[in-house]
């Protein structure tokens, strides 16, 4: 092999020299009518119409390097999308010619097959950020439901095994960041100075590319479980049951019992299984934003912190130690989680299954009404957990039950770290 092949595999252009890529990149009309007059999204890496900074599935960028670096992933790889249409349409809706309404994803990123079938013919690598499929949700928790009788079999919704039907789509994060900055109230220079100091200047596009106005952040993906009709959601005569849920890998995964994500979680589908059964539909939407999207290790930091402090984990002290040791009580700043409602159409909640206040005022402030909001019953949640719970109601979460004062909180306390 010459030496020249070696040095065409190892050498690399750098992302801030315009002249040398980018240069036939089409221009994205964010908040177009039409896919077509939007254009597409390019974060295909080795594609010259590369469009977007970023690349797709960010999150899982190191992995496809490892792969990439050790000979398993040919560098000139496309996907085939045979077949790999959503199961179901979603959409267009009015929400979707919004440039405002939907900033945080890509609405048309389910189709691209067909929206972009002449740019695809042409060689162009533009890939899907969404995936619609076809799924069944089996969980104790609902068979638990079905033998307690608050829930039944009907063939249907609910399998006679117990399992739920449902139609599921995993939705990859596309920022447009003029809007952006726009809903955090700062400006587009400010976002994307703070994106590139804070990631290690591993974006240099961000403050190099003001051209660029699309970012694929290497942040984890969303995903929608939709109980019953999708078509449903943007029916306003139809009962609309959600749960919108940030992740927890302890409780939701393996069940621990420090907090009520996962009762909380399995309640909301258990409801949206309920409201589908009587004709509504039933909608669940999974963020990944571990620990408050603090992550996994602050959030045992801190849950060492909370139970070694002079006089245990008590209920008055919860957000305090949070803020000890990660500077801030939560980081999900729920302003961009309504965009993922607005994509499916949703005008109205009937029953929100949520007692967050942040994730309400978002979904309002968006132009979403809800109706009725909907606290976790009391016999679901765990006994470790009711330092959380009672400490979230002082703090002004929903509740339509008491609220402890400041005494009463410090008497609410978990088991120590041996028990």
């Amino acid at each position: 092999m010459d030496s020249s092949h070696n040095e065409r595999k190892t050498h690399i252009v750098l992302t801030s020299h315009p002249s040398e890529i980018f240069k036939d990149c089409p221009p994205v009309h964010w908040g177009a009518n039409t896919a077509e007059g939007r254009g597409p999204i390019v974060a295909s890496l080795r594609d010259k119409h590369r469009n977007a900074i970023g690349t797709h599935s960010g999150s899982y960028t190191l992995y496809r390097a490892l792969a990439s670096a050790a000979g398993a992933l040919p560098l000139d790889h496309k996907p085939d999308l045979t077949n790999t249409e959503p199961t179901d349409v979603i959409g267009p809706f009015e929400s979707w010619f919004d440039s405002t309404k939907i900033v945080s994803m890509d609405p048309w990123g389910a189709n691209v097959g067909t929206y972009f079938k002449a740019e695809l013919d042409k060689g162009m690598d533009i890939r899907p950020t969404i995936a619609v499929t076809k799924s069944h949700l089996h969980l104790p928790e609902i068979r638990e439901a079905i033998e307690k009788g608050r829930l039944k079999a009907d063939g249907k919704i609910i399998k006679e095994g117990g399992e739920i039907s449902v139609t599921k789509a995993a939705i990859e994060p596309v920022w447009y960041l003029p809007e952006i900055a726009a809903r955090f109230g700062t400006n587009e220079a400010e976002l994307r100075k703070s994106l590139f100091t804070e990631t290690g200047g591993m974006f240099p596009e961000l403050v190099t590319r003001f051209d660029l106005k699309v970012f694929l952040p290497p942040i984890g993906s969303t995903t929608v479980y939709i109980v019953g009709d999708p078509e449903k959601l943007s029916d306003d005569k139809a009962t609309l049951t959600c749960r919108v849920h940030d992740e927890c890998n302890g409780s939701d995964v393996f069940g621990s019992d420090i907090c009520t994500c996962r009762p909380y979680l399995t309640h909301g589908i258990e409801e949206a299984a309920r409201t589908a059964q009587e004709g509504g539909v039933g909608l669940i939407v999974y963020f990944r934003k571990e620990g408050r999207a603090l992550g996994e290790v602050t959030k045992f930091l801190v849950y060492n912190a909370r139970k070694r402090q002079v006089g245990g984990d008590t209920a008055d002290k919860y957000f305090y130690r949070t803020e000890c040791v990660a500077g801030v009580q939560d980081m999900r700043f729920q302003e961009l989680m309504p965009d993922v409602l607005h994509w499916l159409g949703v005008k109205k909640i009937d029953n929100m299954i949520s007692m967050s206040d942040m994730k309400h005022d978002a979904i309002v402030k968006s132009g979403i009404k809800i109706i009725k909001r909907v606290p976790i019953p009391a016999e679901l949640i765990p006994a470790d957990a009711q330092v959380e719970m009672e400490a979230k109601k002082a703090a002004g979460y929903f509740t339509d039950g008491a609220v402890m004062d400041a005494a009463s909180l410090a008497g609410v306390k978990g088991r120590g770290l041996k028990e």
